[in-house]
């Protein structure tokens, strides 16, 4: 049966807003992770930051993105499937692309038992209702050595706590702590 795993960044202050972190050494760590999966799960925002300007970058290769973010783009772009829960999306963009209208539980537990490499979702929504629904196998929280301020948080929307073993820590090259949990 494949994993779902829920991978984000975030800064010491708990921000994980897109556009406070990254830098190179943490797109490397993301451009692995993304050859592990075949299937991205995301909410229709998550979805419109990511396509099409991923593919759009693998594609074109314009000269402005470093070597880290076209590897990513091209990762990115190889990936299988990407399942987008909505109901305010009309249509997919790209043959890839499938907006799941069904219950999020059923979807995801047909997704892990389909054939193939690992499932990745990303973002806050989608989710922390994962998360209550206890359905992430793992969690890959980069935590980036930087205090924001500002933007949006993690928070999410579970009744109950939630106990996770730290199975790897990775300390990247630009100070950030990738760890890696699964639940106990």
């Amino acid at each position: 049966m494949r994993k779902l795993i829920y991978s984000i960044n975030i800064t010491l202050d708990g921000c994980c807003d897109h556009t406070k972190t990254m830098g190179n050494t943490v797109v490397e760590y993301y451009t692995q992770l993304v050859r592990e999966v075949s299937t991205f799960v995301y909410g229709r925002i998550t979805h419109q930051l990511m396509t099409p300007y991923w593919p759009d970058i693998a594609k074109n290769q314009p000269k402005s993105e470093s070597k880290a973010e076209i590897d990513f783009a091209k990762a990115f772009d190889a990936v299988g499937q990407i399942v987008v829960f909505s109901r305010t999306l009309d249509k997919a963009e790209g043959m890839k692309t499938r907006i799941a209208r069904s219950g999020l539980r059923d979807e995801i537990l047909k997704l892990k038992k389909e054939s193939g490499k690992d499932i990745l979702t990303g973002g806050v929504d989608i989710p922390s209702q994962l998360m209550a629904l206890d359905l992430i196998d793992e969690y890959r929280i980069v935590v980036q050595p930087i205090i924001a301020g500002e933007g949006r948080r993690l928070s999410p929307a579970i009744s109950q706590g939630l106990r996770l073993k730290l199975v790897d820590s990775k300390t990247l090259k630009s100070g950030s702590v990738a760890l890696r949990y699964t639940r106990r």
